[in-house]
């Protein structure tokens, strides 16, 4: 398809928006009433509903559907794509990874950057040092991975490096390591790349959460003789949580579709697979779709008590 046929559905598309919404203005225009602002209301609500149930329910729906059937998604097999999850090997490895992204990612990236936050709080080199935090962020995924793929680039102790990681171990004296393709610490190294990218979303949030803590809450803490470490343990943590929970469950979220890093710095190879690149692996190169479909339902499954969770208490918050 050419550039120009392309430019002329898009147009097309903007023009059947824009008599849809023309077509609800003129059938929707004279009713005054109650009843009648019910119905102009509706008539705007439901078509986006549709498009919702079309592009985001019907496709969930589809998937869990598929993942109880066999590979060619024709013969109903039951629960035996699950089971597989669970009881093959390669389905395990791919599940200890997951568990380690999920556990050591959300905490870390936390961690780091409530540190930070704090650390460089109202510091005369506060907006430089929140800028070099915060920059990884504006990396895509796929590029940062080449970045660290860089760093951790491997090349005999003989030879001269490229890789900053092995050119400090080899200046220190001893010989080179193998960083992406040793089991099970590249499957770490992989995760710190992750870390590195999401602790400057969490400094962010984590630092506006700290700027809005209330200064008669900070000067009554220290007039008590509240500082240092019990600053932070008492007042600050307890005045943020419900920022920490946001940060957590939106890092998780994204640590569980974690796949262009997997990708692009081993292609999941060396015993490096996660779910949501299994799933690729599953239905792209295998052809399976019954299992690969079971892994993805299996992904909804895990990050929606995330989501409910961080739903309920940002509901709570907005209750205060």
């Amino acid at each position: 398809m050419s550039t120009g046929e392309k430019f002329i559905q898009m147009l097309i598309a903007i023009a059947v928006f824009f008599a849809v919404v023309a077509v609800i203005l003129l059938v929707t225009q004279r009713l005054r009433s109650r009843r009648g602002e019910l119905i102009q209301s509706a008539a705007f609500v439901l078509p986006a509903i549709a498009l919702i149930c079309l592009g985001l329910l019907y496709p969930a729906v589809k998937t869990i559907w598929q993942s109880f059937h066999d590979r060619t998604g024709q013969a109903m097999v039951g629960l035996d794509n699950y089971q597989t999850i669970f009881t093959d090997s390669t389905q395990l490895l791919v599940l200890r990874n997951t568990a380690a992204w999920v556990i050591l990612v959300p905490i870390m990236s936390t961690f780091i950057g409530l540190v930070y936050a704090v650390l460089v709080d109202r510091s005369r080199f506060e907006k430089f040092a929140k800028a070099l935090v915060f920059l990884p962020m504006a990396i895509s995924l796929v590029g940062a991975s080449i970045i660290w793929k860089f760093v951790y680039d491997y090349r005999d102790s003989s030879n001269t490096q490229i890789g900053i990681a092995n050119a400090i171990i080899k200046g220190l004296g001893f010989d080179t390591y193998k960083f992406i393709l040793n089991d099970p610490w590249n499957t770490v190294f992989l995760i710190i790349v992750m870390i590195w990218v999401q602790a400057g979303f969490a400094m962010t949030i984590l630092s506006a959460s700290i700027k809005a803590i209330p200064e008669d809450i900070i000067e009554a803490a220290r007039l008590d003789g509240v500082g240092g470490m019990k600053m932070f343990r008492y007042i600050t943590v307890p005045s943020i949580r419900p920022s920490l929970i946001v940060v957590l469950t939106t890092i998780s979220i994204t640590t569980l579709k974690a796949f262009d890093i997997v990708r692009t710095m081993t292609g999941g190879n060396f015993d490096t697979s996660v779910l949501a690149y299994q799933f690729y692996r599953e239905y792209f190169n295998s052809y399976d779709q019954g299992l690969a479909t079971a892994i993805a339902s299996l992904i909804f499954l895990l990050v929606m008590p995330i989501v409910i969770y961080n739903v309920r208490q940002m509901r709570k918050l907005e209750a205060r």
